[in-house]
């Protein structure tokens, strides 16, 4: 389990005229833009697919976008898993981190296999984060913010697209949400239907 935590920056440094803006998928006509300490950061506007008119240096190679294609449009039929409401108070307590009034502490694997994802290990983790949190609590005496890092890492970046075992060539395994484990051909294939 990876843990790591932030809080009680040194916020003094920071001038009262602070302002931070974030955009929201649920408001996404709001213009974003944000002045810390006189740095400004200019954001531009976000839509959903935004994200692939980016560079992407860790991308699998899909051999039928087709395919791919309908999974993802399955995957946008879904319910969301967090509401926009959850995700608003989560940025502002993460906020409170940031100014020193709060201590985030975020806990997870940090590489999530499906073998290895079941309500036992959920059970756990979150079990010990809880436990890590009333130790800070009573440590700190601030407020914790507890986020558990859970069935989000299936995907690993790789160094290099190919792995090499006896001679032969295959794709790099990049996570159960990817392809497999398992050094084969059909195997290492990058398959759609595993990010449903």
């Amino acid at each position: 389990m990876v843990l790591s935590g932030a809080g009680n920056l040194s916020s003094k440094t920071l001038c009262s005229k602070t302002q931070i803006f974030s955009v929201h998928a649920a408001n996404a006509s709001r213009k974003p833009a944000a002045e810390v300490v006189g740095i400004k950061v200019r954001w531009s506007n976000w839509v959903v697919d935004s994200w692939k008119s980016k560079k992407v240096l860790q991308i699998p190679e899909y051999p039928n976008k087709e395919e791919l294609e309908s999974v993802l449009m399955t995957i946008e039929s879904f319910r969301p898993i967090v509401f926009a409401g959850e995700a608003r108070k989560l940025e502002e307590r993460i906020a409170d981190a940031a100014f020193g009034k709060a201590f985030l502490l975020q806990g997870g694997d940090c590489a999530e296999s499906f073998k290895e994802f079941n309500a036992k290990n959920i059970r756990d983790t979150f079990r010990t984060l809880l436990q890590m949190g009333v130790v800070l609590t009573f440590g700190g005496q601030m407020k914790i913010i507890k986020v558990g890092r859970m069935a989000g890492q299936f995907a690993k970046p790789r160094s290099g697209p190919l792995e090499t075992s006896d001679g032969v060539k295959l794709p790099i395994y990049q996570g159960d949400i990817i392809n497999s484990h398992v050094f084969d051909e059909k195997a290492r294939t990058p398959d759609p239907q595993r990010l449903i």
